[in-house]
């Protein structure tokens, strides 16, 4: 018996990944994702979307952590927003377990999911005041699809790598490879360039890496099953 864990990068996989926690990596791919997820077999208990997402809110800081009461779509043109609500008592648990380590800076609200890396200000602007979400990732919106197709409970948890105010650089956008990866090649040609990213890639890189840092420390807080065992 297991939990699934859906994540956009391997590395975000391989922190969150263990014995009790079965971790598969989008890329932001969400056909491929959503392929990976329905060939999967066997025991799942519930099915959580985790990892780094952009902050919304402006409220929210680089490293702070974002439980997730609902996640939000908004679809194609005319096909309208879908919204799948979390598990309760998992969230519950969750909020439980990290905020007495992360005090102010363990949030819950709307997770808003998309399909494509949102990357400038303006844009994250726009789709907190449409939605009110805290955070956004492209992932949740497939896990949330799979789980519900399953009739399995449903989770997210996302780690602020940049936050509101912060305009990814265009080095940041091409980076992810379909396989969760980082391609340096891809970095590196945009570096050639627009050199004069550097600054913006370098502060992208330091926010990651503190993202990182506390997703790993919430894997630790939530303990077996990311929280998901006790239904």
């Amino acid at each position: 018996m297991t939990i699934l864990a859906v994540t956009g990068l391997t590395k975000e996989a391989e922190i969150v990944g263990t014995t009790d926690v079965v971790a598969v990596a989008g890329g932001g791919d969400g056909a491929g994702l959503a392929k990976k997820l329905d060939a999967l077999h066997g025991d799942i208990k519930g099915v959580i979307s985790i990892g780094l997402g952009g902050g919304l809110s402006p409220l929210l800081k680089v490293g702070d952590v974002v439980v997730g009461e609902a996640v939000s779509f908004d679809g194609p043109l005319g096909q309208g927003s879908q919204v799948w609500d979390c598990d309760e008592a998992w969230r519950v648990r969750l909020m439980a377990r990290l905020s007495s380590h992360y005090q102010a800076h363990a949030h819950q609200g709307v997770i808003a999911a998309s399909d494509v890396v949102l990357g400038d200000v303006e844009a994250k602007a726009r789709l907190h005041t449409r939605t009110g979400a805290l955070a956004v990732d492209m992932e949740s919106h497939i896990a949330a699809r799979f789980a519900a197709a399953r009739g399995l409970p449903f989770a997210a948890l996302r780690v602020i790598s940049d936050d509101a105010r912060h305009t990814l650089p265009p080095a940041a956008l091409v980076a992810m490879q379909p396989d969760g990866g980082i391609s340096i090649a891809r970095v590196l040609w945009s570096l050639v360039k627009k050199p004069q990213q550097l600054p913006a890639l370098i502060r992208t890189g330091r926010g990651s890496s503190k993202a990182f840092k506390e997703l790993l420390r919430c894997r630790d807080f939530c303990g077996v099953g990311l929280a998901g065992f006790d239904f």
